[in-house]
This record gives structure tokens, sequence and C-alpha cells, in this order.
């Protein structure tokens, strides 16, 4: 009797530990090494600027897709901290160390701003978790414009580059001002001459329209509309090939054009800091079974994205080529931090 007690008091134990184990696993990052992670309350996805923009639109198209397709059962939530060019939000995301519940979207911002001067976090102090589409830049002009390609534009450049103005919707030193600086500067152009003004309050396509600036550097995204409607037509855009869809198809390459240059706006996701691998393998698998479904076809279609998925790895070696070009050209033109 006393032998079988003991034996019921030792199974109760284990069970508690065990339980214990779980909870704290499914909690925190994982669990034991080699286990496997499974989502225990809604994962936060942070979108470090305000609605309507690049990240807000992928962050909720993401969560929604993963929702309405079962890919991720767990609800996703998203929320906007914006500020300080995605810095805000960045710190943020820092502070939830360790956490399998936390992530956010990012772009090539994610190192123009720490390069800057303007963050204290880049991607280094996060996990990558995966990418899952591409972006590309667009250079625009008023349809009555003088120039009808970039090779046009360039050599105007190239010979007055004060007469000149471009315009876009992010600070100096990051997105719409350092797509433009690479493309022109292997057209021939000097970086250090070229003139470019932010418009963060939105009204960059007016001041292209109204001729108080002469181009307007953006995501091609940006353009489809206003082409559609005549009043803007694109000289190039930073793809290495001709993009899918109507009107985009119609847009030429800075490669066709004879520069030898590209740029791509990668896009994806991150998770705090050491957060537990197995954690980190469960995400790579869901934003792959992601990028492959139909569904997100479908709003790449519509957004005018293209596929590009890589998991954490990948992604980390990507980054980390892409920061030595990025921190090269911003020191040329007297940006870097």
């Amino acid at each position: 009797m006393k032998k079988t007690w003991l034996t019921a008091i030792l199974a109760a134990g284990a069970l508690t530990l065990a339980g214990c184990n779980s909870d704290n696993s499914s909690e925190g990052a994982s669990g034991e090494e080699g286990g496997s992670f499974e989502p225990s309350k809604t994962i936060e996805v942070v979108a470090p600027a305000g609605a309507g923009g690049g990240w807000d639109t992928t962050a909720r198209e993401v969560a929604r897709i993963f929702g309405e397709t079962g890919i991720i059962e767990e609800n996703l939530t998203v929320i906007n901290k914006e500020g300080g060019g995605g810095a805000i939000g960045w710190a943020y995301i820092h502070g939830q160390d360790g956490s399998a519940h936390n992530m956010f979207v990012a772009s090539p911002p994610l190192m123009f701003v720490p390069l800057n001067g303007q963050s204290e976090h880049g991607h280094e102090d996060f996990t990558p978790l995966a990418n899952v589409i591409a972006d590309y830049g667009a250079f625009a002009v008023s349809a009555d414009s003088e120039w009808d390609d970039l090779n046009d534009l360039f050599d105007q450049m190239k010979e007055d580059p004060e007469s000149v103005t471009v315009v876009g919707t992010s600070a100096p030193g990051s997105m719409d001002h350092m797509q433009f600086v690479r493309i022109a500067k292997a057209a021939g152009v000097d970086p250090t001459k070229i003139k470019y003004v932010s418009a963060q309050d939105g009204g960059a396509l007016t001041s292209v329209l109204n001729g108080s600036v002469d181009v307007f550097s953006t995501g091609v995204g940006e353009t489809v509309e206003q082409v559609r409607a005549g009043n803007i037509k694109v000289l190039g855009i930073t793809a290495e090939e001709r993009m899918e869809g109507e009107v985009l198809s119609e847009f030429p390459t800075a490669i066709e054009q004879g520069i030898d240059e590209s740029f791509v706006n990668w896009r994806g996701f991150f998770g705090p800091p050491n957060m537990d691998q197995a954690a980190v393998d469960y995400y790579e698998e869901k934003f792959k079974e992601l990028s492959e479904s139909e569904e997100f076809a479908e709003v790449r279609k519509k957004y005018g994205w293209s596929e590009m998925y890589m998991d954490g790895e990948e992604y980390e070696e990507f980054l980390d080529n892409e920061k030595q070009e990025i921190q090269a050209l911003l020191e040329e033109i007297g940006l870097g931090n």
C-alpha cells in the first residue's frame, strides 16, 4: 500500500512539473532545446508608422491572410507605433526581449535611420524571421515634362545638377532619397550635388504637379493611379526587370535604359532580440506558407508587390550585405553617422 501511494505521489509531482514547464514554454520563447513552439496568446504585430503607409498595409494584409487561411490559428493584432522614422516602434519591440508573441514589419529604413544616427537600434538588434515581398521605387515627373526617360533627366543633372529638385516623402538619407541617389550615381550624376527635399506632410505629388519641384521619388504602387489619370509619367523604376500588371508593365527599368543599378524595397518581419529558435522555425514556416498561398499572391498583385521570400538566415546575410553598400553611399554624400 505504501509503495502504491508513493508511486502515485511521484507521478502527480511529475505531471505538475511537466505542466509548469509547458506553461513557461508557451508563454516565453519556446520550450526545451529541440522542442516545438505554438503561439499561446494573441500575436502583436507592430507597424512602426501611421495608418495607410507601406508598413501598415503590409502588416494588416499579412495578419488578415494568416487569419483567413488559418495558416496561424492564434489571433494577430496590428498596432501602430509611429515616430522617429520607425525608431519608436523599434525601441518598443526591443523592449520585448525574448518574446515569441511580438514582431514588427520593416524595410530599408531599418538601416537608413540608425546609419543616420537617428536610432540606436538597427537590424542586427532584432531576430530576422522572414522577408515576404519586394517593392520598388519609381521616378515620376509631370505629364508635360521635357524629360521622357531617365537618360534625359540624368544628362541635365550631369550638366547642371542645381537645376533639378527631387522630392520624396521620406527624410533626407532615407528611402526615397537614397533610392534616387543610388540610380543617379550609377548613371554618372555626382551624388553629392543632388538636390533633395522632403515632403513628409504628403505634399510631394502636389509639388510635382504645380511645378515647384521636378522629380518625385516614390514607390511604384503610388504612381499607378496618377499615371492612369494622365497627370504624371514614370521615367523609370528601380526593379531589375519590368513588372507585371496593368500600367505597371509600361514602366521601363533603369537597367533597360543602360543604367546598371537597381534598388529593392525589401519588406519583412522581425522579432525581438533573443527569440527562441523553435519560435523562429515556426514563423519561418508560416511565412513561407503565406508567401506561397494564392491569397497572398492576390495581395501582391493588388499592390504591385513582387514575391521575395527569405528565411531568417538568408535574410540576415542579405541585410548585412545591403548595409555595407548603404553605409558607403551615405558616407559619400555626407549623411553617414
